[in-house]
């Protein structure tokens, strides 16, 4: 099974407009939908596209359980979420240009979680995780869940056996590397400040790191991205296509990826798939949405390099 770790989900709504947002000016919008937010949702509405057994486990409000319910069950996502009374979950509003690409995105903070809470959750890990399962925590954490409360998290995954990734960001990022996880998916500078060094050679970063992380992505944005594996380094091409809204295409490689690792699919195969999802993910104006039949074309369009050694 693979289980997604969700700490801070969102309900997005979504607000199209005509043109750009203008200051002193009516915005008009001209329709609204609503999607799952959070990371690890979306990498979980992955996972179910491809026919992935999957389960979503976080943290989410009485007060709005019904709506994000009804969104989960049009997306095919199994969940098992650890609920806060008297709370809500977050809404993240999400400004979609239909003339222009890119979107503005308005997320609310979220509720503080409980240690009863906490609590539960490392119950439920040690409950359902074995080390045949794959874990991945995605997304930003809500208000007043720590460092400390994560680094729990990470040891308490560890000690299953499991397989751990985790795509986060700042000292989580740190910690999730200090412990060699599994799989991160920094980006360019990230890759560097691991290792304290913003001087660094990009290939060297890479690889120093990779020494301790199984499967280490960086993301090069529209340039594709790097990923290290079993002392291999690999440069990944994307095909280029029209941009619409880049948001959710790191949640669609991340989902995609583990998808083709569940499948144990040869890493070159994987990386196509994933990079392909990512790209017909940027094609589509919403935080979401991707077409396994565009991916399937795209992946064509992906060019893989094994780089050389020589840089160390």
């Amino acid at each position: 099974m693979i289980y997604t770790i969700t700490l801070n989900p969102a309900i997005d709504q979504l607000l199209f407009v005509k043109e750009d947002v203008q200051k002193r000016k009516t915005n008009r919008i001209v329709k609204t939908s609503w999607d799952c937010g959070g990371k690890g949702l979306h990498v979980s509405g992955v996972l179910s596209k491809f026919g992935v057994p999957n389960e979503a486990l976080g943290f989410i409000g009485s007060q709005n359980k019904e709506q994000l319910y009804r969104i989960l069950a049009e997306k095919r996502i199994s969940h098992d979420f650890l609920m806060e009374d008297g709370v809500a979950t977050r809404t993240s509003f999400v400004i979609i240009s239909e003339t222009s690409s890119g979107s503005i995105m308005m997320p609310e903070a979220g509720f503080q979680v409980s240690m009863a809470n906490k609590q539960a959750m490392l119950a439920q890990i040690r409950e359902k995780v074995t080390p045949n399962d794959m874990v991945v925590i995605a997304g930003s954490p809500p208000p007043g869940f720590t460092l400390a409360d994560f680094e729990v998290l990470l040891k308490t995954l560890q000690d299953t056996g499991c397989f751990v990734g985790c795509d986060v960001s700042g000292d989580f990022l740190q910690l999730a590397a200090k412990r060699g996880v599994d799989f991160i998916k920094p980006n360019e500078d990230e890759i560097k400040a691991l290792l304290a060094d913003e001087t660094a050679d990009l290939e060297v970063a890479i690889r120093q790191l990779a020494k301790q992380i199984r499967y280490l992505v960086v993301s090069l944005g529209k340039d594709g991205s790097y990923c290290a594996h079993n002392g291999k380094l690999y440069r990944v091409t994307a095909p280029q296509v029209a941009e619409k809204s880049d948001t959710g295409a790191g949640d669609c490689f991340v989902g995609a990826f583990i998808a083709g690792l569940a499948k144990q699919l040869p890493l070159s195969e994987v990386l196509k798939r994933a990079t392909g999802c990512s790209a017909s993910k940027v094609m589509h104006a919403d935080s979401s949405t991707f077409s396994l039949v565009e991916a399937e074309i795209l992946q064509e369009q992906v060019e893989i390099k094994e780089m050389s050694a020589d840089v160390i």
